[in-house]
């Protein structure tokens, strides 16, 4: 796991966190991470320590260990659910999780999102991008206008898979949709090459980082042709989108 940059703490969403890790090192350098990123952090290093947190803290969001010494998270993930299940359709008894694990079969991951899951995070991991993905979820389950992704005058609706600049409707495909939901939510931060094939295709190129310069590319056309330029190249690492300098 690669360390949090100073720059963390001013980009702070802020929020409840349930961080369960058995292992006592990356549960205290999670906490430490998320404290620094600005979140307010509750730990625990069992599965019925988590439910017995989570009953006293009412988390905004949990940082859920599949492998726990006793419940394993996908039980965890169960009894919350049941526990925290709404009387009404409201979304107010929704509880997101982050599945955190170091097993990335493909099992496992269907088995967490059914179970109510809202991402999945394998081990070995950049604590930055796991940031980065825990304030999207907080974001996307919030119901929260807010959750609307902006850079300058371009804005993307992750929801409804949308995306305007300048108020006109861009036409993405749905990998250059991904690829930019990944740089928005990442705005203001340099990510290589190697963390967006990952986040946007799953290692699927095997490696190949040809096909990211490809679609940033694509992109480019559709989102900087007449605008100011919002995707930047940082040589020998990877691309930045930020707003216009003043």
């Amino acid at each position: 796991m690669r360390g949090v940059g100073d720059d963390a703490g001013a980009a702070a969403a802020g929020g409840n966190l349930l961080v369960v890790e058995d292992e006592p090192t990356v549960r205290e350098l999670l906490c430490a991470a998320l404290r620094h990123a600005g979140f307010t952090v509750t730990a625990a290093g069992t599965g019925q320590e988590a439910l017995d947190r989570a009953a006293e803290v009412s988390p905004d969001l949990v940082l859920l260990d599949v492998m726990l010494p006793d419940l394993d998270g996908f039980e965890v993930i169960r009894r919350l659910r049941e526990r925290h299940r709404p009387a009404t359709a409201s979304h107010a008894g929704h509880i997101p999780v982050v599945f955190l694990t170091a097993r990335d079969a493909t099992q496992d991951k269907i088995e967490g999102l059914v179970l109510g899951g809202d991402d999945y995070v394998t081990k070995p991991f950049d604590l930055q991008e796991l940031i980065a993905r825990i304030r999207a979820v907080m974001r996307r389950t919030s119901g929260d206008p807010s959750a609307l992704l902006r850079a300058a005058d371009l804005e993307l609706d992750p929801d409804g898979a949308q995306a305007t600049r300048a108020g006109v409707p861009l036409r993405l495909s749905p990998t250059e949709f991904r690829l930019l939901r990944y740089l928005m939510t990442n705005a203001g931060r340099t990510v290589s090459k190697a963390q967006i094939l990952h986040e946007v295709w799953d290692y699927a190129f095997n490696g190949d980082t040809g096909i990211v310069d490809t679609y940033i590319s694509y992109l480019r056309r559709k989102i900087d042709n007449g605008g100011p330029k919002l995707i930047h190249t940082v040589h020998g690492v990877g691309y930045v989108l930020r707003g216009p300098r003043s």
